[in-house]
């Protein structure tokens, strides 16, 4: 009887074990269309404080005199108070890769202003960006 129970006993981890570790192996990524505006979109706002209060009048894109890529936005304080938000810019070549990115700056628009930001790119190597925009902190 003590063999048995022994035997038992030795033999439950054993039983145990695989049923808790089989998971069937690699699982693909959920919802990759779904909160990936900055794969897409050229302006975006990184919170619901920058969405609600902010939006962006008009871009333009050129190259300066040595080719690399440079980018206008008016942003627009769409409130009847003074904002402070921040902003900033992500190049990125043809296949959207980031290549460089600028420090977030501080954009203080009073009442329902539009003021012009401009960026510039590092090397030539940038073909498309996204300016972000996000709530001061």
């Amino acid at each position: 009887m003590k063999k048995i129970l022994l035997l038992l006993l030795s033999c439950t981890p054993l039983l145990l074990l695989p049923s808790g570790c089989a998971h069937g192996g690699a699982y693909a990524p959920k919802n990759t269309d779904k909160n990936n505006l900055e794969s897409s979109a050229k302006f975006v706002l990184l919170d619901a404080g920058a969405q609600r209060s902010v939006t962006c009048a008009s871009l333009q894109e050129g190259k300066t005199v040595d080719g690399r890529l440079q980018v206008k936005a008016n942003v627009r304080n769409r409130e009847n108070r003074r904002l402070e938000v921040q902003i900033n810019c992500v190049f990125k070549d043809e296949l959207g890769f980031t290549l460089d990115e600028t420090p977030f700056e501080s954009l203080i628009l009073t009442e329902n202003e539009t003021r012009g930001v401009e960026f510039t790119a590092m090397n030539v190597k940038a073909k498309n960006y996204t300016i972000r925009v996000r709530q001061a902190r």
